[in-house]
């Protein structure tokens, strides 16, 4: 049993396990001032004051349990953070890439040119799926530093069937050997790749026909995306194939109206994705159409951060009823991070999101967007124990003090993995 005692705060983010939160429940956290958790195993057991956890305690302890007693005298308490999108599988990096967006290169100019996903994917297919596993090893352990128990990982730069399944192999065996749970994604329609670039129609039928039921008789994902924007895939092609991985069990999500609006929301809506991400063109039309069918905007200011453009109206969104999530968007181009909390300072300061919306974004809705809000997410009896202590005195210091590591522990499944901001499970 571990006794997590004397929180200065501990926000529980309680009460939204089976519809994820809008409008103003973004902002209640539920909050307990001076709380303690109890951990049994794997599972939340108790979640309360700090004066009820010690009567709990203390009840166990009169029946022979051992206690492990984690003194967090100051510091805040939370869910483990959740990050619902990333492209973390890939090989290879184009740091190149910025001086050339800094020279006035566009994302598409950059694509066009045979860089961005098409360079990323010419390293992956290089790549044995052992160098995947240890590249994105690598990056999995900065997420679990910064306080991010559970990632999504799309797959999306092999644009070929034999690679495809490489990258979702590789989050396979980390989901089973790292202490990042992953949900895995099939974004085979991420680019139309070289070999096929005349012939657009015949590689949405490859990913349709072939990779798709692929995927999906090995069980290697549970979702399916595409990048449905101008110059990429069109919606009627994106609904293509979104239409074939709901057949074969993959739910839908969607990367939408990213660079220019084109009606990506409204498909979301229209096709009942999960999420739809991006967003930053989106028409209030497709925001309106979002909000009536509940599909979850997935947002990624740090990406619209690092191409120096406009971030997507998540204020608007709210407003509107859309409920919200939060996601690095870890990726070789576009958004090279895995700090979660950043981008949770970039949606207050780029997006005027406020802390508690945020922190709600980062945890039960983020859980909620990968289909794991009835175990992660919040700290509640019954729950996975996927618990971070920060070094801060109350959750709005954590959009205070920005752009700095404040992680002071790190407990997943009920073990704790990062202690005084360092790994301690090898």
């Amino acid at each position: 049993m571990i006794y997590i005692r004397n929180a200065s705060q501990v926000v529980t983010v309680a009460g939204a396990s089976d519809t994820p939160k809008t409008g103003d429940d973004m902002g209640q956290l539920h909050v307990i001032e001076n709380g303690g958790v109890v951990l049994e195993g794997e599972t939340i057991r108790f979640v309360g004051s700090d004066k009820e956890a010690q009567h709990y305690v203390d009840s166990k302890a009169a029946d022979g349990d051992e206690v492990t007693v984690i003194d967090a005298s100051g510091k805040l308490v939370t869910p483990g953070l959740v990050d619902p999108h990333t492209h973390v599988v890939f090989a290879g990096s184009r740091e190149f890439e910025l001086d050339l967006r800094l020279k006035g290169a566009t994302y598409m100019d950059i694509l066009n040119a045979g860089g961005g996903i098409l360079y990323s994917t010419a390293r992956t297919r290089e790549a044995s799926e052992a160098q995947l596993v240890e590249e994105t090893r690598k990056r999995l352990d900065r997420f679990l530093a910064h306080g991010v128990t559970t990632v999504e990982a799309k797959s999306g730069y092999g644009l070929r069937l034999e690679d495809e399944l490489k990258q979702l192999r590789a989050a396979r065996v980390l989901n089973e050997e790292h202490p990042v749970d992953l949900v895995s994604t099939f974004m085979g329609a991420h680019a139309v790749p070289p070999e096929y670039k005349g012939d657009p129609s015949a590689f949405v039928r490859l990913v349709t026909e072939e990779m798709i039921p692929a995927v999906a008789r090995e069980r290697l994902a549970e979702y399916c995306d595409v990048f449905c924007e101008e110059g990429v895939f069109t919606p009627e092609q994106s609904r293509s194939i979104l239409e074939a991985g709901k057949k074969w069990g993959l739910k839908p999500k969607i990367h939408a109206d990213e660079i220019v609006p084109y009606g990506g929301a409204e498909l979301a809506a229209e096709i009942g994705a999960v999420s739809a991400e991006h967003l930053l063109r989106a028409s209030d039309e497709g925001i309106r159409a979002m909000a009536e069918a509940g599909v979850i905007a997935v947002l990624l200011p740090g990406t619209a951060f690092f191409l120096m453009t406009k971030p997507a109206n998540a204020r608007a969104m709210i407003a509107a009823g859309v409920p919200v999530a939060l996601s690095t968007d870890r990726n070789p181009g576009s958004c090279p991070t895995e700090s979660l909390p950043f981008i949770m300072n970039l949606a207050c300061l780029s997006m005027r999101m406020t802390p508690a919306e945020v922190l709600t974004a980062c945890t039960i809705n983020a859980a909620h967007a990968i289909g794991r809000a009835d175990r992660i997410g919040s700290i509640e009896a019954g729950k996975q124990a996927d618990i971070v202590l920060f070094d801060a005195p109350n959750y709005m210091y954590l959009q205070y003090h920005y752009a700095v590591n404040l992680v002071d522990t790190v407990i997943k499944k009920g073990r704790p993995v990062i202690v005084n901001g360092k790994r301690v499970d090898g």
